[in-house]
């Protein structure tokens, strides 16, 4: 009998995790409510968009863009510019899409079901590229990153973002994130790595970094 609760505990547990990397049907759906009510949700996506100082004119992509609080936040930046953005789950694009819905419609915002591994083409060269909480779920990281690296103009900038949330997660826990960001982008080729921390619980890191001339 314990055998087979601690096997069902298991399963429940691979499937909470299956449900944060790849966010599918009605929990899919009720994941994605919580993750844009969630106060530090928000808080961590506004906050990155903001270090990546986004101009009018830009071409920016988020890769794995939830329901969509950033691709709101860089819509309004890059106003005269394009917004993409892809995500591997249906139903936070579904999610995505309602709250976009006004500059999808005036084509300054372009949603795509895609994974990383299999990127969409984007036209010209892209000024700026962002990931909150999805490098870890990459496989293998550095290469994608240097694909990413192709798709940037020079002098086009990276953030990527990172709240641990293993339990018992701590300011270490953080810290230690940040440098492995910094070590992917460093390897994939990226130049002038720099880190900002937001002070949540457990604090929030984003790595910047520039595609060189």
């Amino acid at each position: 009998m314990q055998t087979a609760g601690a096997s069902l505990k298991q399963r429940a547990i691979r499937y909470l995790v299956g449900q944060a990397h790849r966010p599918r049907g009605v929990v899919g759906w009720a994941n994605g409510w919580m993750f844009a009510l969630r106060p530090s949700n928000r808080q961590r996506n506004l906050w990155a968009v903001s270090l990546l100082d986004v101009r009018p004119t830009d071409r920016v992509l988020e890769i794995g863009f939830g329901p969509g609080i950033a691709i709101a936040a860089l819509a309004r930046r890059a106003t005269r510019g394009h917004v993409f953005g892809i995500d591997h789950s249906q139903a936070m694009v579904r999610h995505a899409t309602r709250r976009n819905a006004a500059a999808i419609r005036a084509h300054r915002v372009h949603l795509t079901h895609a994974s990383v591994e299999r990127l969409p083409s984007f036209g010209d060269p892209l000024d700026a590229v962002l990931a909150v909480n999805s490098v870890g779920f990459w496989p293998d990281s550095v290469e994608r990153l240097r694909e990413l690296r192709r798709l940037l103009r020079p002098e086009g900038r990276i953030a990527l973002v990172s709240q641990p949330r293993c339990p018992g997660a701590t300011r270490d826990t953080t810290v230690r994130a940040a440098q492995e960001l910094q070590d992917l982008l460093t390897r994939a080729g990226f130049t002038h790595p720099r880190v900002e921390t937001l002070d949540l619980d457990p604090p929030v890191a984003c790595v910047l970094a520039t595609n060189p001339a």
